[in-house]
Formats: structure tokens, sequence, C-alpha cells
């Protein structure tokens, strides 16, 4: 029998792919719109989550030329972060944002 993984063991695996990876990021923003208080702070939990399977974050602050300890604070649940500082770290993880 197949030992079973932890979900975020399985997530961090997929979320190596960058593919998957944007269209992860493009869910959780569409679900961060809907604008309770739960949904509110996800999409910064899935670029945490797309941080931590591309290197950590870290080595992503190096790469966006931010601050760790301000990335870990950006990305937390009560992170607000601005809007360069979300394109910079987007930008830093090769993705971009797109409006429809």
């Amino acid at each position: 029998m197949a030992r079973s993984k932890k979900y975020q063991d399985f997530l961090i695996e997929k979320l190596k792919d960058h593919d998957f990876a944007a269209a992860y990021l493009n869910e959780a923003m569409e679900e961060s719109l809907k604008g309770d208080a739960e949904s509110k702070h996800l999409f910064l939990l899935a670029l945490k989550n797309v941080a931590e399977a591309q290197g950590g974050l870290g080595k992503l602050a190096k790469k966006a030329k931010v601050g760790r300890e301000s990335l870990y604070k950006t990305l937390s649940e009560k992170g607000n972060p601005t809007w360069q500082t979300l394109l910079t770290v987007l930008a830093a993880l090769g993705l971009n944002l797109k409006l429809a």
C-alpha cells in the first residue's frame, strides 16, 4: 500500500511547475475577491506557497530585492502589501498579473 503524503508537501511539489503555479494563483485571486474575511488573505497565502515551492522566501526576497523579514510580513495573514511590492514579487517569480 502506498504511503500518503501530507497535503502541503503534495501542493509544494505541484507548485514547482510554472503553469500549475500560475493557474493556482489565478484561482486564489478570483476566490480572494469574494471579500469575506476568510478569502481576504487567500491570495497572499497562495503566493507564499508558490514562493516556497520556487526555492523559498529567502531566495525570492533576494531576487525581488526586498528584505526577507519584510517579505515574510507581507505574505503573512496580517500582510498588506503595496501594489509595487506585489508586482515586484510576481515578477521575481516569473509571473505577471493580467486582468480580464
